[in-house]
């Protein structure tokens, strides 16, 4: 670990498990270390895989089974970054084992699903976050303040576009929807949440159309999606066909540009009276995770705005659900199977 370690976050520390060894589960042992930080316990399903882990980046405890790691009081708070169609089971058993839980996008697969996790948090008396990257970075959270200042105007409109080119493959986690697949919780998330950021309310009004992948999944999309205030969302999803990751924010005033949104940290805002451009600069892409993993320990020490991003999540949920009843879709978990 470095000798000059990044300060991200001014709440106390709290001591990290990971559930998972993938991508993301990197990441955050990545974002730990740049704060002269380290993961205290790791498990996995498979437990080799979890050991490989634990050299990789020093961690000490390595648990024979996944609710060794949820029972563990040395552990305050756990990062699930297993598939999405597994986070059900491990939020019910690790937030009743009492601890705090940052799950990695999408949180559930569902509302009724994330409904239960959060009533359990309440009952235990932890709290449960979620860890879609423009919840946490600086400057989404700018760009809000400044929305909700009026420095803008009212927001009218806010387009987005995400497509990703996947080879074809019902095997992959992309397509294969015994692993939750589809564009809607892969992608869709992200343009969804952006959307209800800016936006006054969530939408009340929503079409859509959906072509499906061959094994029923949704591969390409269109949404629009309009709320009481009558803003706007037009949000363009693919897995099939590459898209540029763009989301523009119109308003009376302005529009705000914002390129690879997932993670931005630069905006570009066009002043509609002059045509003047500024360039809005917040926070860092590179420590994406390191965002994340402060807003969870914020949000324990009592942090209101931190605890408050619940309700995105819980509004941006309800869309994704109503989009996939709408086109019929349920993964098999929904279906009893």
């Amino acid at each position: 670990m470095s000798d000059t370690s990044i300060t991200v976050g001014t709440a106390p520390k709290l001591r990290w498990g990971v559930l998972g060894c993938g991508v993301i589960a990197n990441e955050m042992a990545q974002a730990l270390q740049l704060q002269g930080r380290i993961i205290d316990g790791v498990a996995n399903r498979t437990h080799g895989k979890a050991v490989e882990y634990a050299a990789k980046y020093g961690i000490p405890k390595v648990y024979d089974e996944i609710d060794d790691l949820f029972a563990d009081p040395a552990i305050d708070a756990v990062y699930i970054t297993t598939p999405h169609n597994t986070h059900i089971t491990y939020l019910r058993r690790a937030l009743a084992a009492g601890k705090h839980v940052m799950c990695e996008k999408a949180i559930t697969l569902n509302s009724d699903e994330l409904a239960e996790a959060i009533a359990l948090a309440e009952e235990n008396g932890v709290v449960l976050m979620d860890a879609c990257t423009e919840l946490h970075m600086p400057l989404y959270k700018e760009l809000v303040r400044r929305t909700r200042a009026g420095d803008f105007g009212t927001v009218n409109l806010v387009q987005e576009n995400f497509g990703s080119f996947k080879e074809y493959d019902e095997r992959n986690r992309f397509f294969n929807p015994n692993l939750a697949g589809g564009a809607m919780l892969d992608i869709g998330i992200y343009a969804l949440t952006l959307m209800r950021l800016f936006m006054e309310s969530t939408p009340c009004e929503r079409l859509s159309m959906m072509n499906p992948a061959p094994t029923g999944v949704d591969m390409t999309s269109g949404l629009l999606l309009r709320n009481a205030e009558g803003q706007l969302g037009v949000i363009s999803l693919s897995l099939h066909s590459k898209q540029p990751k763009r989301a523009v924010v119109s308003c009376d005033k302005a529009y705000i540009e914002i390129m690879e949104y997932p993670r931005a940290d630069e905006a570009t805002i066009v002043w509609t009276e002059s045509g003047e451009v500024e360039t809005v600069r917040c926070g860092e892409r590179r420590l994406a995770l390191c965002y994340v993993l402060a807003d969870l320990e914020a949000a324990v020490a009592g942090d209101e705005e931190a605890l408050a991003q619940m309700d995105v999540t819980v509004d941006v949920m309800r869309m994704m659900t109503d989009f996939r009843h709408d086109w019929n879709f349920y993964y098999p978990e929904e279906l009893g199977r």
